[in-house]
């Protein structure tokens, strides 16, 4: 009788090893993915956040107390905003635009109007697509929000 041979030496050991070898290997690069695509959309400060919105709430109600309302015309690569209710505002105005899904899209501009009254914002990337525009004075005494589907060529009406 011949002797058996070591375990090294079997097919099925080997195949177990592999197996998990597989496993952990693709478990690593998922828990890689994980970290490197970190979902921005989830807030580490929920409760000041909560806090914030309620202030932000007051502000909305103040611009619609004072009849605030802006008009965004979108034209290749410029914003144009201009005022066309509420008591006439030429401070600085703080125009963000805010995208939905993808923070690194964001924007935030300090606009000044020109002689007109308008506020002129040069883009370097033509924009489209669902945005939320935030449109703040300058002391930040009122807020105008609004979500626009932004397409070329458009007028959107804020109030």
């Amino acid at each position: 009788m011949s002797a058996p041979l070591p375990w090294y030496k079997h097919f099925w050991p080997w195949f177990i090893v592999v197996l998990l070898f597989i496993v952990v290997l693709k478990s690593m690069i998922a828990l890689g993915i994980a970290i490197d695509n970190a979902d921005s959309l989830v807030s580490d400060d929920y409760y000041k956040e909560g806090k914030a919105i309620n202030m932000d709430l007051r502000k909305i109600k103040q611009a619609k107390n004072l009849g605030m309302q802006y008009l965004i015309e979108v034209d290749d690569q410029e914003l144009v905003i201009t005022q066309h209710g509420g008591p006439e505002y030429r401070a600085a105005l703080s125009v963000s635009f805010i995208h939905p899904t993808q923070e690194e899209k964001d924007f935030k501009i300090n606009a000044t109007a020109d002689g007109n009254g308008a506020y002129r914002i040069g883009l370097s990337e033509a924009i489209s697509g669902a945005w939320n525009v935030r449109l703040e004075s300058f002391d930040a005494s009122w807020r105008i929000q609004q979500r626009i589907e932004i397409a070329d060529d458009v007028e959107y009406w804020l109030n």
